[in-house]
């Protein structure tokens, strides 16, 4: 029994070193007033309890599937999990429903690790006006399209930033509130435009909850091809 516990430490050590902690975290922002209090989790109870699996199925539960309709012409399907991380899942809701996220891009699309949305400044550094929320960190690993909560060097300044991760990542488990998984639609993540900032990026088009029954929004209209009038035409022979 305790050769097997020593080897399990010893793997997840190799994971973590394996994997390069690289920061999600967004630019300093000055701390925000009157923070969400902290809930208080018996550890024992709550690893008892605890889901680590999603139900992938978009019909259940409408009301906890986030859905992003993404400018490369995709939708993807999260599911949000409150038994996780109730106060930011509740946050990820109410943003949603005032369309907050409508025509956000991903600022920050690192190749091989994550992609980060849910700043409307577009810099990294903005937020919404709501309070910023204590982090309510768990022992959900960071997964393929775990969607986490980015945040500054403070554990408790997240605020409506999130990422979504494009291969494991369990350097940022304890660190990073984990609050919800993709369901569908992760090859539509593997297609964001990388960059920091990213040249031409990938933006929300509609973030949507599935309860409320949006359906994705039309595509852009091809550009209509240039046409000639008789003056344009006339001016460019005289020319």
């Amino acid at each position: 029994m305790a050769s097997r516990l020593f080897n399990k430490i010893m793997l997840g050590l190799a994971l973590g070193a394996m994997v390069a902690p690289i920061s999600p975290a967004l630019a300093q922002r000055p701390p925000q007033k009157d923070p969400v209090k902290p809930i208080k989790i018996d550890p024992i109870k709550h690893a008892q309890t605890i889901n680590y699996a999603v139900d992938p199925d978009i019909s259940h539960d409408p009301d906890n599937v986030l859905l992003l309709d993404l400018s490369n012409g995709g939708r993807v399907a999260i599911r949000l999990m409150p038994e996780w991380a109730p106060h930011h899942v509740e946050r990820i809701k109410t943003l949603t429903k005032e369309g907050f996220y409508n025509g956000v891009i991903f600022h920050r699309v690192i190749d091989g690790f994550m992609a980060q949305t849910g700043d409307p400044t577009g810099t990294g550094q903005g937020g919404s006006k709501l309070p910023d929320l204590n982090a309510e960190f768990n022992d959900i690993p960071h997964l393929r399209g775990t969607v986490s909560m980015a945040r500054t060097d403070e554990p408790n300044s997240a605020n409506s930033q999130f990422f979504i991760v494009f291969y494991p990542r369990f350097a940022l488990d304890h660190k990073y509130t984990n609050f919800g998984r993709v369901i569908a639609g992760m090859d539509i993540v593997d297609a964001i435009v990388r960059g920091e900032p990213p040249k031409n990026p990938t933006k929300i088009v509609q973030a949507s909850l599935a309860s409320e029954n949006k359906a994705p929004p039309p595509p852009p209209a091809p550009a209509a091809p240039a046409t000639f009038t008789a003056d344009m035409l006339s001016n460019s022979k005289s020319n």
